[in-house]
């Protein structure tokens, strides 16, 4: 077996995800996808564990997808076995949604850059800190394709018409300071794996329920009227209304204590 595409590590109440094929920047092949679902597998089969960073070995974070699993020889149905559609619906689909049902919060640690789906993949989180050197890069418009794995949603929600529409026409660099500015991106730091686990642990140790359903609401509230958001947040909170937490927060403030979140 040749080593893992994506190394797992624990770190108390954090679990830290590696993606490892650094000799081709992190770039996705079928096989990383599913040892990315494994690991993630793992942190939710882990009680303990209640936020997740997600960073790449080596100089970059993601360069999208490897190419090089694409079928370009020459011969019979060519157009068909490079069709780029089996491998979004299969693997990248999957791996956006999947982050975004996550029981717990995610930060990217965004080491270096992050092109094509691994630009999708650093919006699909939470959470994104990234290196001074870092950026990011929609390259889909280079080789004749349009972003996916959730870009050409992100970068809207984000950055706007405007600036999704030149970044994604252009296939410009993003600087990780203009990233920030723009909003794509929290923040930027000189360790970004350092300030990522930072923000994890911190997110960890917070009502993990009330987040993931912010997360939620956050996400969807574009797809509704005012009225109607208004509605979610009152069944939301009704449903926090009979956790642990929610009793637990509102004790402690009553008391002039801290609070002891579990998660639940």
């Amino acid at each position: 077996m040749s080593e893992n595409t994506v190394l797992y590590e624990a770190f108390g109440s954090v679990a830290k995800l590696t993606l490892n094929r650094p000799q081709a920047l992190n770039s996705f092949t079928r096989r990383m996808h599913h040892d990315l679902w494994a690991a993630l597998d793992a942190a939710e089969a882990d009680a303990h564990i209640r936020a997740l960073v997600i960073t790449g070995a080596g100089r970059g974070f993601c360069a999208g997808a490897d190419l090089a699993e694409f079928d370009f020889a020459e011969g019979p149905h060519l157009v068909e076995r490079a069709d780029p559609g089996p491998v979004i619906d299969q693997a990248f689909n999957p791996t956006t949604r999947r982050l975004q049902q996550l029981r717990m919060p995610t930060v990217a640690a965004v080491n270096g850059v992050a092109a094509g789906a691994g630009a999708s993949l650093v919006m699909t989180c939470d959470i994104a800190i990234a290196a001074p050197t870092a950026s990011f890069i929609q390259a889909f418009s280079k080789i004749g394709l349009i972003p996916d794995a959730g870009s050409s949603w992100f970068l809207v929600e984000r950055l706007g018409l405007a600036r999704a529409m030149a970044l994604a026409m252009t296939g410009d660099k993003l600087p990780a300071a203009q990233a920030k500015e723009w909003g794509m991106i929290w923040d930027v730091a000189d360790d970004c794996v350092a300030a990522s686990m930072e923000m994890a642990t911190r997110l960890a140790a917070m009502p993990t329920k009330a987040l993931v359903a912010t997360r939620a609401l956050l996400r969807e509230a574009g797809a509704r009227s005012l009225n109607q958001q208004l509605d979610v947040e009152r069944d939301t909170q009704s449903a926090l209304g009979r956790t642990h937490d929610y009793i637990e927060g509102v004790t402690a403030f009553l008391q002039k204590r801290p609070a002891q979140f579990t998660g639940q």
